[in-house]
C-alpha cells in the first residue's frame, strides 16, 4: 500500500498544495492515526499519518485533489473513567474539515460505546470530510470598517430571512445567494443597518432528541464542523463557498459588514450518551472540560463544554477564526455562550484564547461581540470581557422593556442604561460601543410578541412548554395572544414604538432582530430554535410597511445625532446629555429614584427626545427655544413650532431645536 510522505504540521486540516494534500490532526492522546480515503463507491482506503510534530500529526497525499472524501479512525486507549474514548472502530470528521459529506443522522452505529469501545463499523453512514478549493477572486473588495459609533447591527436567520421573499427568484430563497440579491440589498440600504449578523452557517447538526421527534435544528446552535460552511443554505451545494463569498462581497459594496454568530463553546456530540462524530474520539481529554468521574462538565446545558484553555484546542478556535476571516472576509464575530473562552475553569479576562485574538494582528481589528454568560458557576460575566469585546446587554434588554411593558423600574436605572450602562461597561477603557443595546434577540420573544403574550407558548417544542424563559417583561396589554380591540392594538402598537424608540437613540450599539421593523410574531414561542417553518420565517407579504419606514427613519436620526454617534461617555457639563423633568428642570433625587414615568432626553443640545410611561396624557414643557417633531413623528417640512408637548399615554416624540 502506498504511505504518505510526512508533509507538514501546519496548518490544521487537509491543504491542497497543487502536487496534493497536506493532512493534520491535532491529538495530544492519541497512539495511532489512520486517514481513511473514499471513492465515489464508499470504498475505505487507509494511511497511516507517518509524522508527530508536538501533538500534531500530519501526513502528504501525492496526487490527491480536491473534491476527496475523507476522515479519521484514531487508537489510543479506552479508559471512560480517565476521560479516554478512541475507538478506530467509528469514523472521524475532521475538525478543521472545509466540507462536510452526509448527515449527522440519529443511529446506534454513532455511539462509541459505555464500559468497553463498541466494536461496530460505521463508515457506510459516517458524514465524510472533504477537501476543497478555497480560491474565490474576490477583486477589489475591502471590508468597510464601519466605526462601532455608527454601527447598527441587523440579525437574521440566513433561511428564514429570504425563504418567503415574493421578489427574490423562487430558486434562491433562503439561501446565501439570496443575501446578496439586489432587492435585499436594496432592503438594508432603506433601513440603513450597517452590519448583518447571521446566526450560525457553519456546518451543524440536528439533536438526536429533536430528530426523534420530527424536528430539526433551525438555529444552528449545534456545531458539527466549525470550519466548514453549511451548505444547506446553498442554492447548488456544491458551490456553497462561492455563493457565500459572492454575497459578502455584494454587502461589501454596500458598505455592510458581515457578522458571523459562532459557537466555540460545546459540540454536537452532546453529552456521554450522544453520539461520537469527531472530537470525541480523536482527543476527548483534551478537547472538553472533563470531571474527575470521566463525565462532562456541561456549563452550557448542551451536555458537553470545550476546554479552550488547553494549547491545542486554543490553536483549533484561534485557526478557526482566521479561517472565516482570511477565506471568507468575514467583519466580525459574535461568540455564543461566551464565557466558555475564558473559563480556565474559572473565568479570566486574560485567558489564552482572549490573549491569543488579541495578539493576532487580522483578529485583533475585526468586530468582537460576547455573549456573556453561560450556564456554569460564575457564568454571568456581563461588562468583564477584554477590551477588543463588546457584550450583549441584557440589563438593557429588561430595564427598557421593564420601564416600558411593567413600568417597575425607576426613571434612573432606565437612563443608566440608555446612557451606556457605564456602570457596567465604563472601565478598562472601554467605549459606550462596548454595550450591545437589545430589545429582542432570536432567543426570546420577537418584538410583537412582547406586547402581545404575558406568557410563553412553547407546545410545539417536544418539551411540554418547560424550554424558554419565563422572565420575559412582556405585557399583553388585556389580551393573551395577536387579536384584540382596537385600543389594545393601539396601545401596543405605542409600546413597540417606544421600544424602537428606546433602542434605537440610546448611548451603545442598537441589535434590531430581523422580523421586528416589520412585525413578525412566533405566537408566543420564545424558544423556536427547532420550528424550520413558517413560525419563524419572516411573511414579506404581511410585513407592517409603515412599521419599517418608522424603524428607518429611527435609523437615518440616529446617524445624525453627535451624541450617539462619537462613540464617547457623557460627561456632566459637556452638551452631550441633559436629563429633565416634565418642567424643563434636572430632575430631582427623588424623581430619579421614585419619580413617574415622564422624561425629557436633550442630546447635543438640539434633538429632545420626550418620554410618558404613564397611563394619562400629560403635558411636558420643552426647554427654551424653537421645537419642531421630526420624523418619524412628523413629516420633513414640519412648521409647527411646539413649547408644549401633550404626551399621550404610553407616548414618545423627537423633536429637533430650529
Amino acid at each position: 500500500m502506498t504511505k504518505l510522505a510526512a508533509g507538514k504540521p501546519a496548518p490544521l486540516g487537509a491543504h491542497y498544495e497543487g502536487n496534493g494534500v497536506n493532512f493534520t490532526l491535532f491529538s495530544a492522546n492519541a497512539e495511532r492515526v489512520e486517514l481513511c480515503i473514499f471513492d465515489d463507491e464508499g470504498n475505505e482506503q487507509r494511511y497511516d499519518l507517518p509524522a508527530r510534530s508536538g501533538d500534531v500529526w500530519h501526513g502528504f497525499l501525492e496526487k490527491a485533489r480536491p473534491g476527496l472524501r475523507y476522515g479519521y479512525r484514531v487508537h489510543g486507549p479506552w479508559d471512560p473513567a480517565a476521560g479516554h474514548r478512541f475507538n478506530p472502530n467509528k469514523l472521524l470528521i475532521d475538525p478543521c474539515a472545509r466540507r462536510v459529506d452526509g448527515d449527522a443522522i440519529d443511529h446506534d452505529l454513532f455511539h462509541g460505546g459505555f464500559d468497553s469501545a463498541d466494536p461496530h463499523n460505521n463508515a457506510a453512514i459516517a458524514p465524510k470530510s472533504v477537501v476543497v478549493n478555497e480560491a474565490f477572486d474576490w477583486e477589489d473588495d475591502a471590508p468597510p470598517r464601519n466605526p462601532w459609533g455608527k454601527t447598527v447591527i441587523y440579525e437574521a436567520h440566513v433561511k428564514g430571512l429570504t425563504y418567503l421573499h415574493p421578489d427574490i427568484p423562487e430558486a434562491i430563497r433562503g439561501t446565501y445567494r439570496a443575501l446578496g440579491h439586489p432587492v435585499m440589498i436594496a432592503y438594508f440600504k432603506r433601513l440603513g443597518i450597517t452590519a448583518l449578523e447571521l446566526l450560525p452557517v457553519a456546518h451543524f447538526a440536528s439533536e438526536p432528541r429533536l430528530q426523534r421527534l420530527g424536528l430539526s435544528n433551525y438555529w444552528g446552535y449545534n456545531p458539527l464542523a466549525m470550519f466548514a460552511l453549511d451548505p444547506r443554505y446553498a442554492s447548488d451545494p456544491d458551490r456553497a463557498l462561492q455563493e457565500f463569498c459572492e454575497a459578502v462581497k455584494a454587502l461589501h459594496q454596500a458598505g455592510i459588514e458581515v457578522i458571523l454568530d459562532i459557537v466555540l463553546n460545546h459540540s454536537a456530540e452532546v453529552d456521554l450518551e450522544g453520539p461520537t462524530f469527531s472530537l470525541r474520539g480523536i482527543d476527548n481529554r483534551s478537547y472538553y472540560w472533563i470531571r474527575d468521574n470521566g463525565d462532562y462538565a456541561n456549563w452550557t446545558g448542551c451536555g458537553n463544554t470545550l476546554n479552550l484553555s488547553h494549547p491545542g484546542v486554543v490553536e483549533y478556535a484561534h485557526q478557526c477564526l482566521r479561517h472565516w476571516v482570511d477565506t471568507y472576509h468575514i467583519d466580525g464575530f459574535r461568540f455564543d455562550l461566551a464565557t466558555v473562552m475564558g473559563r480556565t475553569p474559572h473565568f479570566d479576562p486574560c485567558a489564552p484564547l482572549f490573549e491569543a485574538i488579541k495578539n493576532d494582528p487580522v483578529l485583533s481589528t475585526v468586530k468582537l461581540i460576547a455573549e456573556p454568560w453561560d450556564v456554569g458557576e460564575g457564568g454571568y460575566q456581563v461588562g468583564n470581557f477584554p477590551p477588543l469585546f463588546a457584550e450583549w446587554n441584557d440589563q438593557f434588554r429588561d430595564a427598557s422593556r421593564r420601564f416600558w411593558l411593567a413600568k417597575d423600574i425607576s426613571l434612573g436605572r432606565f437612563a443608566t442604561r440608555f446612557a451606556g450602562s457605564g456602570d457596567v461597561f465604563r472601565r478598562s477603557g472601554r467605549l459606550p460601543a462596548a454595550s450591545i443595546n437589545l430589545v429582542t434577540a432570536h432567543d426570546g420573544f420577537t418584538l410583537r410578541d412582547c406586547v402581545c403574550f404575558n406568557h410563553k407558548h412553547n407546545e410545539a417544542n417536544g418539551e411540554e412548554n418547560r424550554d424558554g424563559t419565563n422572565n420575559n417583561h412582556s405585557n399583553n396589554h388585556g389580551t393573551e395572544g395577536l387579536g384584540g380591540s382596537l385600543y389594545v392594538i393601539e396601545r401596543r402598537r405605542d409600546s413597540v414604538h417606544a421600544l424602537l424608540v428606546t433602542l434605537l437613540l440610546s448611548q451603545g450599539t442598537p441589535m434590531l432582530l430581523a422580523g421586528d421593523e416589520q412585525g413578525h410574531s412566533q405566537h408566543g414561542n420564545n424558544n423556536a430554535y427547532c420550528q424550520d417553518n413558517a413560525l419563524t420565517w419572516l411573511d414579506w407579504e404581511q410585513a407592517n410597511d409603515g412599521l419599517t419606514t418608522f424603524v428607518a427613519t429611527l435609523i437615518h436620526l440616529r446617524q445624525q445625532v453627535p451624541a450617539l454617534i462619537q462613540n464617547a461617555w457623557w460627561e456632566e457639563g459637556d452638551g452631550n446629555v441633559s436629563w429633565l423633568n416634565k418642567d424643563a428642570r434636572p430632575l430631582s433625587v427623588r424623581e430619579w429614584e421614585h419619580g413617574v414615568g415622564r422624561l425629557q432626553i436633550l442630546l447635543s443640545d438640539r434633538f429632545l427626545i420626550t418620554l410618558n410611561n404613564t397611563d394619562k396624557v400629560t403635558e411636558i414643557v420643552l426647554p427654551d427655544g424653537e421645537w419642531r417633531a421630526v420624523p418619524p413623528f412628523a413629516g420633513e417640512d414640519n412648521p409647527v413650532v411646539v413649547a408644549v408637548w401633550h404626551g399621550p399615554a404610553h407616548g414618545v416624540c423627537v423633536f429637533r431645536r430650529s
